[in-house]
């Protein structure tokens, strides 16, 4: 879908990948039984994330935003920095977001993620237009939509602050489409997919 679109058409994209590393390293995802739904689900590599964080950065217009999800393992390894290294494409700011729910770790459990905001060149603070969004943000995701929900009031809040009524915000890791409905309730158009319809 992304490499059909052509350059600098979309006002912001969302990518919210798979992620196989942190999986890896904590050897989660392959031991049979006990983690068998999460073995299951499809998984990308630092080099398949790379061409999506690429793609999004082309059809982004300039000024326009990617907000890029992350785990803590992706952050604290610095991984994020190698997908976005000699890309047109700044941070300009994160959000860390309480997700209210209990998930993996081998020392501290994981009840948070978060979305790096980075702007197309030029950076430019004045294409912001909601400067009420905080930078911690507790919200509770309808997992039984998608087992990666993301915080729907804050999709639609940094959609709201980042483009305007009619522009195109693309997803191509749409998950259960949360992105799509924040499109719908703000008067954007949406382009998304994933793997599984």
């Amino acid at each position: 879908m992304l490499a059909a679109i052509e350059d600098s058409t979309a006002a912001a994209a969302f990518l919210d990948p798979q992620y196989r590393a942190v999986l890896d390293k904590l050897a989660f995802g392959n031991e049979g039984v006990r983690q068998s739904r999460r073995a299951k689900l499809p998984q990308m590599t630092d080099d398949d994330i790379t061409w999506f964080v690429r793609e999004c950065a082309r059809v982004v217009q300039p000024g326009g935003h990617v907000f890029l999800w992350v785990d803590k393992f992706t952050l604290g390894t610095g991984r994020h920095v190698r997908w976005r290294h000699l890309l047109p494409l700044d941070v300009v700011d994160m959000i860390f977001w309480a997700s209210m729910r209990f998930g993996m770790g081998k020392r501290s459990r994981t009840s948070s993620e978060v979305v790096i905001i980075l702007q197309k060149r030029p950076v430019r603070a004045d294409v912001w237009t909601d400067h009420r969004i905080r930078d911690f943000w507790i919200e509770h995701a309808d997992q039984t939509i998608h087992p990666h929900a993301k915080p729907h009031q804050l999709t639609e809040r940094l959609i709201r602050a980042s483009t305007k009524a009619g522009d195109l915000v693309v997803d191509p890791c749409a998950g259960g489409y949360g992105v799509l409905e924040a499109c719908r309730i703000s008067g954007r158009d949406f382009l998304g997919c994933d793997l599984e319809g």
